[in-house]
């Protein structure tokens, strides 16, 4: 128990808390239909998503794209190439590192999961107007580049604090 109010974390007032538990809560939706439908799982369909949206990567810019420790994009797209949902070729740019990019096989199952996603997506905004869904994604965003700006913890507790 807490022995002064300062020390009190209460979850429910908690950014990074609520933050998590609503990533982890909108995820889990949308995962159920690529799961159930294509045998994906959150971790590799967020892999062919990005490659979707950004074309051949990469496995570094998968990591810092997809914000996945990098074992887990190792493993994703290992299970993905092993699928043939995505291919892996030499980087002509770079000889130490290797482009990956969906197949045919990987698009067709990502343009039948896009459309599920954004209808998902639909579902989940319909509490919010359209001024509410801008003002929404966009302190989203703000948060993200703050965080980013701030970097990582640092164990003395200042958490970057200039």
């Amino acid at each position: 128990m807490p022995d002064t109010a300062s020390q009190a974390l209460s979850l429910a007032q908690f950014l990074p808390y609520q933050l998590s538990i609503t990533s982890n809560a909108v995820s889990n939706r949308i995962a159920e239909v690529y799961r159930s439908e294509f045998g994906l799982k959150v971790t590799e369909w967020r892999v062919m998503a990005v490659l979707g949206d950004s074309g051949p990567l990469t496995q570094r810019r998968l990591t810092d794209l997809t914000v996945m420790d990098k074992v887990a994009v190792n493993r994703a797209c290992k299970v993905l190439e092993d699928r043939d949902l995505i291919s892996r070729e030499p980087n002509a740019d770079d000889g130490r590192s290797h482009l990956l990019a969906l197949t045919d096989a990987g698009w067709k199952v990502h343009d039948r999961i896009v459309p599920m996603a954004r209808a998902m997506e639909s579902r989940l905004m319909e509490p919010l107007d359209d001024a509410e869904r801008r003002v929404f994604i966009s302190l989203l965003k703000r948060l993200r580049d703050q965080s980013e700006e701030i970097g990582p913890a640092v164990a003395t507790g200042n958490c970057g604090t200039k």
